[in-house]
């Protein structure tokens, strides 16, 4: 497993601190789209500084190179001034190449972004204005906590009323809640306990775990459901193996710095069970697959075949997305780690080796730095999504390559 700093500090940071700097209007570009054509004008995205502020900071904790300390506070310095709503509380979703407001509603999984990015700062500089703005954003997530049915809302309007589009994008289903916000909400909250150990923290941790076990997982396949109603209710048949690939790990770390030996040998066994459920979506060249969608329930492939004069298939259709996304691959690195540390399973560490293998082969841009969005099905460069932007960020890869650095090579 050799690799990981080289491509951090030779490959990854480089293109995010050459590249990506807005010397003109401050912070970051918006865009370099997957040609690598830098867009001077693109809008500028609340998750992309939030993950550029937690990126550099982990990277100077880490480090101690002052140029990632430099970024860092770039990063922060930009959020404070242009992304934080002074009257309101909160972060805006997005912002004008100048720094102007133009999406203002306040999208949970934003919020979660921007603590996560405030305690790391801290975590990196000791700088009490971090600590204060991360114990800030925690409050104001709470506040959001639906006490009846349990778990957080999607979004709200800028002055947290209740909201008609609660997507995080276009492709997403438009509904009340969804596992990736909390996935997103429980990984800061991860991170600001080891800095702040403050009760109401711990009793929200413990929520958010119990949410992820008793009603975000499907305890018989070891998947996670992706999307639900108010009440719980499950809305969605896909199954996403790079969130079950990522939550098998931010899970067990979720409990493991809560402290709770019981609690924690719990989650390992789920944590592995979810890392076996995620291994469906691992092809023969190391990758992993993006989703399957099961499209329809028995009932309606009845109903379907009846109308249409055939015989009803006792198989449930699926749509299988088969494209290799860059975060899938570096969250997968870094969950198959986590099982073989978990379990000793030396499959688990070579189910690692491999998709390692797969990135550096051909997911790494070797020729103009950082990666691809994705290898399509037929194994064609992704040109069309982002090298960087709004989602395309430093910090799925750049993680990975500080997780391994940091809690199993340590080179």
């Amino acid at each position: 497993m050799n690799g990981f700093k080289k491509e951090l500090t030779e490959n990854i940071l480089p293109f995010w601190i050459d590249r990506m700097q807005d010397n003109q209007y401050g912070g970051f570009y918006g865009q370099i789209d997957g040609k690598g054509q830098l867009h001077l004008e693109a809008n500028k995205g609340a998750v992309l500084n939030a993950r550029i502020l937690w990126t550099f900071s982990a990277a100077y904790r880490l480090l101690k190179e002052s140029v990632y300390l430099d970024i860092a506070q770039r990063a922060f310095g930009y959020i404070c001034t242009f992304f934080i709503d002074k009257e309101q509380g909160g972060a805006y979703w997005e912002l004008d190449y100048r720094g102007n407001p133009v999406n203002m509603k306040k999208q949970a999984y934003a919020q979660g972004f921007m603590l996560y990015g405030f305690s790391e700062f801290y975590r990196a500089t000791g700088d009490p204005k971090a600590l204060e703005l991360a114990k800030d954003f925690f409050r104001l997530i709470e506040k959001c906590h639906d006490d009846r049915s349990g778990g957080y809302p999607e979004a709200y309007t800028r002055d947290w009323q209740p909201i008609g589009d609660m997507r995080l994008s276009e492709k997403d289903a438009n509904e009340k809640k969804t596992m990736n916000t909390h996935l997103h909400i429980l990984e800061p909250y991860t991170n600001l306990l080891r800095i702040w150990r403050d009760e109401e923290l711990i009793v929200a941790q413990r929520r958010l775990i119990d949410i992820f076990t008793t009603k975000i997982l499907d305890r018989e396949t070891g998947h996670l459901n992706l999307f639900f109603d108010e009440e719980w209710n499950v809305k969605s048949t896909a199954v996403s193996y790079g969130h079950d690939i990522e939550a098998s790990w931010l899970l067990f770390e979720a409990a493991e710095v809560l402290g709770d030996r019981e609690l924690l040998e719990k989650i390992k066994t789920l944590s592995l069970k979810m890392a076996d459920a995620a291994s469906e979506g691992l092809q023969a060249d190391g990758s992993m697959i993006y989703e399957t969608d099961r499209i329809h329930s028995k009932v309606e492939q009845f109903v379907l075949a009846v109308s249409s004069g055939r015989s009803p298939d006792k198989r449930i259709p699926v749509c299988t997305d088969a494209e290799r996304h860059w975060w899938v691959q570096a969250e997968a690195v870094v969950g198959y780690i986590y099982a073989y540390e978990n379990s000793g399973d030396i499959r688990y560490k070579e189910k690692a080796y491999g998709v390692w293998e797969y990135i550096r082969n051909y997911i790494i841009d070797k020729e103009n730095g950082e990666w691809y969005w994705s290898r399509l099905s037929d194994g064609s460069i992704n040109r069309e999504d982002d090298k960087a932007g709004f989602w395309k960020c430093p910090y799925h890869n750049g993680r990975m390559c500080m997780e391994m650095m940091d809690r199993f090579v340590r080179e």
